[in-house]
């Protein structure tokens, strides 16, 4: 299977003692976000993990324990914008902190297992077109040679996101302006040796240099595990998103950096009962198991393809 950790929150970040510890007692707990009562069981081992793929605006946890993935094929999704604390308020300072951070994660484990991620664009008074140039020049600049790939993404509004960004008067994208954008975007990243990809976009942004990419990239993961993948399109995203299967790590309300556009928390009440609740410890990210609770095996099958030889 290939691992995600995780759409929902950020492990490397809060919760990378919890993950170590499944990663030593071989394996952990999810519970169904749509059935509250209902508990998979993944399994952890080499031999059945092909990759684990981490997303994270900080990967401060995880930093000191990368020797303890030293059996596993992983890489991580990094993302680096140019906004402060009004949108991002409990991020450190990106040109003291995360911007040198990238690069040491970088130099641990090699340019082509750091993905940059610009995203989500959103515009407003503050944050216009002009502004978001400025701040993708400086950051691409700062991350030349640290990386290969950066993506970009628009701001997709779901309404709990719209609730999280109450009064930051945000502005709905064009199409002529969204092209645009991106077409610079994606000049500045070729200036800088990188590629730029899109994420999960109805625009098709391939004419002006950024092509459709996908998180959980099939062919990068083939390229670090050195086999073929018989694994399909993950049915459970959005028809624009060209991600594979994988098994999702995280849950719901835990995301710690609060970023106002966030879809992974409801409400901060929610995170900070959530956060109280976790546990190193557990099997379980957050909470308990209940007696009510039904613990079933996640099955598996391997995604290896004999047929298929990189080589």
């Amino acid at each position: 299977m290939i691992l995600s950790v995780s759409r929902r929150t950020d492990i490397p970040n809060y919760y990378a003692d919890w993950f170590c510890n499944r990663i030593r007692e071989g394996f952990l707990y999810v519970r169904n976000p749509m059935n509250a009562h209902q508990i998979s069981r993944i399994e952890l081992s080499t031999e059945v993990v092909y990759c684990i793929v981490f997303w994270t605006k900080n990967p401060v946890g995880m930093m000191e324990r990368l020797e303890e993935l030293r059996d596993y094929s992983y890489y991580f999704q990094f993302t680096l914008t140019g906004y402060e604390r009004d949108v991002e308020p409990n991020l450190p300072d990106k040109r003291e902190v995360l911007i040198p951070r990238f690069r040491e994660l970088s130099e641990k484990i090699g340019n082509r297992r750091v993905v940059w991620r610009y995203d989500p664009i959103l515009i407003n008074e503050k944050y216009t077109v002009e502004y978001h140039l400025k701040a993708f020049e400086e950051i691409a600049e700062s991350l030349a040679g640290y990386t290969k790939r950066v993506v970009i993404s628009f701001l997709d509004y779901y309404a709990k996101t719209q609730r999280n960004m109450a009064g930051l008067q945000v502005k709905s994208f064009s199409d002529r302006e969204m092209l645009y954008l991106a077409e610079h975007l994606a000049k500045i990243a070729a200036k800088h040796d990188m590629a730029a990809e899109s994420c999960a976009e109805r625009v098709d942004l391939g004419s002006v240099g950024v092509e459709h990419g996908s998180c959980i990239d099939k062919r990068r993961i083939e390229e670090i595990i050195g086999c073929g993948l018989a694994v399909k399109k993950d049915k459970n995203q959005r028809g624009e998103c060209g991600c594979v299967e994988s098994v999702e790590t995280g849950a719901y309300n835990t995301y710690g950096n609060r970023c106002r556009y966030c879809y992974a928390n409801f409400s901060d009440e929610a995170v900070n009962t959530n956060r109280k609740a976790c546990d190193p410890t557990s099997p379980l990210l957050c909470g308990i198991v209940h007696p009510e609770d039904r613990i079933t095996e996640r099955k598996v099958k391997s995604l290896k393809d004999t047929q298929m030889s990189l080589f």
